[in-house]
């Protein structure tokens, strides 16, 4: 059996599948064929073809003729959408959120939510600074309007 490492998405080792035991097994940095990732994956190639339709992010090479070419860094991507699928028990739909950046989307929103409930911490500004601020910041883009309305004439 094909294998190859692979970190679930909480970032504990889980060894899944290695190529250790196979003397004729692929550099890591070399390009696969969508028959040698369906083989190690264990799925069907029309699978990994209905995955590139919903995976945006997923784009093998195509050479001249169509035939695809899987870079290491689509290996990647193809692990984790197995395990997001096939180990985790993920729809397409909860795959492509947990893909798409959603999900750190919403680890930035916990952390601005941890920042605004430790800012009793921080100095407040008295009105007065925040009106002097205000000027000073009315002034300066004044300024830069003035000089973009100076320099139009300039621009390509």
């Amino acid at each position: 059996m094909a294998q190859f490492d692979l970190l679930d998405l909480t970032g504990d080792p889980e060894p899944r599948f290695t190529n250790a035991d196979d003397p004729q097994a692929k550099s890591p940095l070399a390009y696969r064929t969508i028959s040698e990732v369906a083989e190690m994956l264990k799925v069907p190639v029309h699978v990994l073809r209905f995955w590139e339709t919903k995976f945006s992010q997923l784009k093998p090479t195509k050479a001249k003729g169509g035939r695809r070419y899987y870079r290491p860094e689509d290996i990647a991507l193809l692990k984790q959408i197995y395990e997001l699928l096939y180990g985790r028990g993920f729809t397409i739909k909860g795959a492509e959120i947990v893909l798409s950046g959603v999900a750190e989307e919403n680890a930035a929103l916990q952390v601005a939510a941890d920042i605004r409930a430790n800012a009793a911490h921080l100095p407040t500004l008295s009105p007065v600074k925040i009106g002097e601020m205000r000027r000073e910041l009315e002034t300066a883009l004044a300024e830069l309007k003035h000089l973009r309305h100076t320099l139009a004439p300039y621009r390509p």
